[in-house]
């Protein structure tokens, strides 16, 4: 069998799905942890607001569990295709920035997806490593 024949692991799979939801939940939380407060803010008053919101703690407990995720899955499967990979996150950034808060979403953005979704195919095709979590020499 060839390597871009080999079936991907669920683990590896799993991992990489959860570093897509682990990453998207980052981003949203982090926006929200940041709406409302001025441009204009010093440092410290960021620091403060951020603080405040639970917001914040959300996207720091799910920054720690894609630290977790994210070694669990580099255990198992080569860097230069997991990866890119989590580009999916834009996606799903994108659609839920658009509908929860609020953003718009342009043409543009729209064929930025589109491209990310062509990127992340080609990468799915080529040759790769992973490992079922035995050993290598």
């Amino acid at each position: 069998m060839t390597p871009a024949a080999k079936k991907i692991p669920g683990a590896v799979v799993g991992g990489l799905i959860a570093a897509i939801v682990l990453d998207t939940v980052i981003q949203i939380a982090w926006k929200r942890a940041m709406v409302g407060l001025p441009a204009e803010a010093s440092f410290a008053a960021i620091v403060g607001g951020a603080g405040r919101s639970p917001f914040f703690y959300a996207a720091m407990a799910a920054f720690a569990a894609q630290f977790v995720n994210w070694l669990r899955v580099l255990k198992h499967a080569d860097l230069s295709f997991a990866q890119p990979f989590t580009a999916l996150s834009y996606v799903s950034v994108l659609a839920i920035s658009g509908r929860a808060l609020h953003e718009d979403i342009s043409a543009m953005k729209i064929a930025g997806v589109v491209l990310i979704f062509v990127g992340v195919l080609f990468i799915s095709r080529t040759p790769f490593r992973t490992t079922d979590g035995a050993r290598q020499p």
